[in-house]
């Protein structure tokens, strides 16, 4: 049965595919469901909560496949918890006494949405599927269909989130002019931050990508123009053990023999240690209404430049995020295949009335299929073992990655 109305939002920090999956599910449900109405619900939860949407119209239809060319979302994000009240009520989204979850389902209802799209990561998804629940206990059936969004492709159990190559590829591009900067000062110490909470894999797919740039160049060594001075020097993932003195000295060998190092951070790493230090020095720390640690506060880069700059020698530290740079970035060639891939499906989904998180399920061997809500959960660690990892390990220097025993939750 063919859904009378279906209503699509995003959520959740930015990723490269935001704007091309909204843009294709209007696409394809105009070549496959021309007669199902469409809206966007603004800033995701909370146009839901206000009951701000955009009605979309047949110019808008014709002109969708335009959105594949953009980062960002046309229709903008939000980071709100349905089941955060306090926070809800405070940022003017509900009133006080009411319930979120239950303003939100009676928009749904007055709007007379069957199918719901979510793009979002975890939180985003879960939430959709828990508002489902709750519409079903009040005797209304709305099918809920996720697109996992995320750049540090940490979902469980997801092979491949939409976003994430391309974030990494555009970090990458970012340190291409960053490392420049190695002959701005001698004895330069670059430390370049990627973002990634509680998965280092964005942080290595970006060292992967930058090394292919560095193993494509040229250089004239003769006028100090040498491979080695922009390469990686050093990779920190949150899943990584660091022993900060066995590096310093391993990196102090290198940076009198080089002149510079340029070292790849994860915002997850370390960063227990670097809360334990804010603790103790009673100063607060933040977080967002998912209650996790607002790690743009955190600056685990600052840490690690101010550690390793007295550890190395560094006359010069220099601390580069590419995080917003990589995130608000236009899909590349292989997220736009695999968003395609992803909007066939939940279309597909939708016209059955089938729930569930479009991707590849590792679980299955990699196809792709509605994944239950269930099973969905965030904080997927990158596997350390992985080959290629392994092999930027041997190529930076480093010890074999050893995994790191426990972790703060953050």
């Amino acid at each position: 049965m063919k859904p009378r109305k279906v209503a699509i939002l995003t959520a959740g920090g930015l990723a490269p595919c935001l704007s091309a999956a909204v843009g294709e599910l209007i696409s394809q449900y105009t070549d496959i469901s021309p007669d199902t109405e469409l809206i966007c619900y603004r800033s995701g939860y909370k146009g839901l909560l206000l009951g701000d949407s955009i009605a979309v119209t047949p110019d808008m239809r014709g002109q969708a496949g335009v959105l594949r060319r953009y980062g960002g979302s046309p229709i903008g994000n939000s980071r709100v918890r349905l089941t955060n009240i306090e926070d809800c009520v405070k940022r003017g989204l509900v009133k006080a006494g009411q319930d979120p979850q239950a303003v939100a389902a009676r928009q749904l209802k007055k709007d007379k949405v069957d199918v719901l799209h979510t793009i979002g990561g975890d939180d985003t998804n879960i939430a959709a599927a828990d508002l489902a629940t709750y519409l079903k206990r009040h005797g209304y059936h709305l099918t809920v269909i996720g697109l996992p969004k995320t750049i540090d492709n940490d979902i469980i159990p997801l092979r491949q989130s939409l976003g994430a190559w391309t974030a990494a590829e555009q970090g990458a591009k970012f340190f291409q002019n960053v490392v420049s900067e190695h002959g701005a000062s001698s004895r330069m110490l670059l430390v370049h931050e990627v973002m990634g909470r509680h998965s280092g894999w964005l942080t290595a797919a970006t060292t992967r990508d930058y090394l292919r740039f560095v193993d494509n160049g040229l250089f004239v060594p003769g006028l100090g123009h040498h491979e080695e001075r922009w390469s990686v020097h050093g990779v920190y993932l949150p899943e990584m053990e660091l022993d900060l003195a066995a590096e310093g000295d391993r990196l102090r060998r290198m940076m009198d023999q080089l002149g510079n190092i340029n070292l790849f951070v994860s915002e997850g790493a370390c960063v227990d240690s670097v809360i334990a230090e804010m603790t103790a020095r009673g100063e607060p720390v933040e977080r967002d209404p998912f209650g996790h640690v607002k790690l743009d506060q955190i600056n685990v880069g600052a840490w690690f430049g101010q550690r390793f700059a007295s550890l190395v020698g560094a006359e010069k530290v220099l601390v580069q995020k590419s995080g917003y740079f990589a995130r608000s970035a236009p899909a590349n060639e292989a997220d736009l295949v695999l968003i395609g891939r992803c909007v066939e499906h939940a279309i597909e989904c939708a016209l059955r009335g089938e729930s569930g998180l479009i991707g590849e399920d590792e679980a299955a061997s990699g196809r792709l299929r509605p994944i239950e809500f269930s099973r969905v959960k965030g904080g997927k660690e990158f596997d350390l073992r992985t080959r290629w990892f392994k092999e930027i390990m041997v190529r930076t220097g480093q010890k074999a990655a050893r995994k790191k025993k426990a972790t703060l939750s953050v």
